[in-house]
C-alpha cells in the first residue's frame, strides 16, 4: 500500500512532554465532528500513523516548540487530500496547550538503510526483570519477520549513554518501551516499515520510524 506523509508547521509555544494520547484524542474528535466518514468504528484507521511532536524539554513535563516541531501523520495516499484540507489552519487543544497547524506539506517517504523510532512498545510480562531488553528485542525481531521485513533491531541509547527506556501514559497507566534502531534495511523494507510501524499504540506516536539522516541533518 502506498502512503503519504502530511506535515504541518506549528504556531504555538508549549506542549505536554507526554502528549501522544492527547494528540490522538484531539485529532479523533476533529474527525468525528467534521469528517466522520474517514473513521473506522469511530476510531482512526489502523493504517494511519501519528508521530509525537518534538520540542525542547524543560525536564518538568513540558516541551517548548521550535522550528523543528512538526505535526506529522502518515496515511494511504487516497486519504491524504481530505486530511490535508481538513487539518489546514486547525487549532488543536492538547490538554490546554493550543497549537495551530500552518504551512502544510505533503511528502513521499525516503528510503534509508537505518531507521530510528523514539519509542516502540510491546506487551511484555517481564518488564520488571533483568531480561526485559532480551524479550523486547525478540519481540521486535518477531514483529519484523511477521511483516517479512529483513533488518536487525537494536535498543537505542539516551543522551546519558543508558538504554533508552521510555514510556507513555494512557488512561492513567504508564506503558513502557524503548527507543529502537533498525539496521540493514533494503529500500523496499525501509518504506514498508515507515508505512506500517512496529509494535503497539501507533496512533499515540509509538512505532514511528524515520531515516537516521533526519537526526543527523538536525544536529
Amino acid at each position: 500500500m502506498s502512503f503519504l506523509e502530511i506535515q504541518f508547521s506549528l504556531r504555538g509555544k508549549t506542549l505536554p512532554a507526554d502528549h501522544g494520547y492527547a494528540l490522538y484524542a484531539t485529532v479523533k474528535k476533529l474527525l468525528q465532528q467534521h469528517q466522520p466518514d474517514l473513521l473506522e468504528d469511530q476510531n482512526l484507521p489502523a493504517e494511519w500513523l501519528l508521530s509525537s511532536i518534538p520540542g525542547i524539554p524543560d525536564f518538568n513535563g513540558i516541551i517548548y516548540l521550535n522550528q523543528r516541531s512538526r505535526f506529522r501523520l502518515r496515511c494511504p495516499g487516497d486519504s491524504a487530500p481530505q486530511l490535508y484540507r481538513l487539518l489546514q489552519n486547525q487549532v488543536l487543544d492538547i490538554r490546554g496547550h493550543l497549537v495551530r497547524l500552518i504551512q502544510p506539506r505533503l511528502t513521499l517517504p525516503e528510503t534509508s538503510e537505518t531507521l530510528k523510532a523514539r519509542l516502540v512498545v510491546f506487551h511484555l510480562e517481564q518488564w520488571k526483570s533483568q531480561e526485559a531488553p532480551q524479550y523486547f528485542l525478540e519481540s521486535c525481531q518477531k514483529a519484523l519477520a511477521d511483516q517479512e521485513i529483513r533488518g536487525k533491531a537494536f535498543i537505542d541509547s539516551n543522551h546519558q549513554g543508558d538504554l533508552a527506556l521510555r514510556g507513555i501514559k494512557i488512561a492513567g497507566k504508564n506503558v513502557l518501551g524503548y527507543g529502537v534502531v533498525i539496521e540493514g534495511l533494503n529500500p523496499e523494507d525501509s518504506l514498508k516499515l515507515q508505512g506500517s510501524g512496529l509494535g503497539g499504540r501507533k496512533h499515540f506516536g509509538c512505532g514511528w520510524f524515520y531515516p537516521i539522516e533526519e537526526e543527523n541533518n538536525a544536529a
